[in-house]
């Protein structure tokens, strides 16, 4: 298996290339770019639909034939404003001019051609609160089941307070029982808040074949190809993460660890 923690391999230009061939799998791809004022970048889709995700900075962004104009206006991921992004269907090519520094999160999976280009926010995306206690985060969706405008992908962005969890309590999707489960790949883009902090994410089955523990950095990328995924900021440091989910139904269903399972009902109760 191809190693889950994934560092980025620069500072400048393209910093991420995760690949299905890559990583072992058959849906998910995620890329990122990290430009300078006046630098482009440029992709052709093939058979895969694409979402851009303006992180930070401006842009200007032509794609399946037309000129979107200045996408984004949030400066640093921390302001937890909504994101500018870009849904590109597969058979098509986007090209992105950076007006500002910028970092842009081109999000993949397998496209067939039935939905159009579109804008996606800030309008419409709106950052709602998730769990409760030291497991509260806060959510901007970027493209969940309810949208009915892409074929494949699932995209969400989350932001976990200083000492609290996120992904939890622990969860796998990695069976397709629907409407029990679902079989979703999935990627995790890392930010920290300050820079120099870090985090924890950890990958295991119930069975303990796939038991790993990552110690995540500000700009790492962790593969979640089966099992249960929960992760933690420690106390002074504050945690961001992209999440690109992919696989045969659009539609995220999943099941809990055993060991949590009376978390939930005291949740509920």
């Amino acid at each position: 298996m191809p190693d889950l923690l994934c560092r980025p391999f620069g500072t400048h230009g393209k910093v991420h290339q995760i690949t299905p061939q890559a990583a072992g799998w058959r849906y998910v791809g995620f890329s990122l770019y990290r430009l300078r004022a006046g630098e482009t970048a440029a992709e052709a889709t093939g058979d895969q639909e694409a979402i851009l995700v303006m992180v930070e900075g401006r842009a200007r962004i032509e794609a399946a034939g037309q000129d979107w104009g200045e996408l984004g206006d949030r400066m640093d991921v921390f302001e937890k404003t909504p994101p500018h992004c870009l849904y590109v269907p597969n058979g098509q090519d986007w090209r992105a001019e950076a007006t500002t520094d910028c970092t842009i999160a081109v999000c993949t999976a397998p496209g067939r051609g039935g939905h159009p280009a579109r804008r996606i926010g800030p309008d419409g995306i709106t950052l709602t609160q998730r769990g409760k206690g030291s497991n509260t985060r806060w959510i901007n969706n970027i493209a969940m089941e309810a949208e009915d405008w892409c074929d494949s992908l699932l995209v969400t962005e989350v932001f976990t307070p200083a000492g609290n969890w996120s992904s939890y309590p622990s969860h796998r999707h990695d069976e397709d029982d629907f409407p029990r489960i679902t079989y979703l790949e999935e990627t995790y883009y890392h930010r920290l808040n300050p820079r120099e902090g870090w985090g924890i994410q950890r990958v295991y089955t119930d069975d303990g074949s796939l038991d790993e523990v990552m110690a995540v950095r500000d700009g790492d990328v962790v593969l979640v190809p089966r099992g249960h995924h929960p992760c933690g900021a420690p106390h002074g440091f504050e945690m961001y993460y992209l999440n690109v989910m992919a696989g045969p139904r659009r539609a995220w269903r999943f099941v809990a660890a055993p060991e949590v399972e009376g978390v939930i009902a005291r949740d509920k109760g």
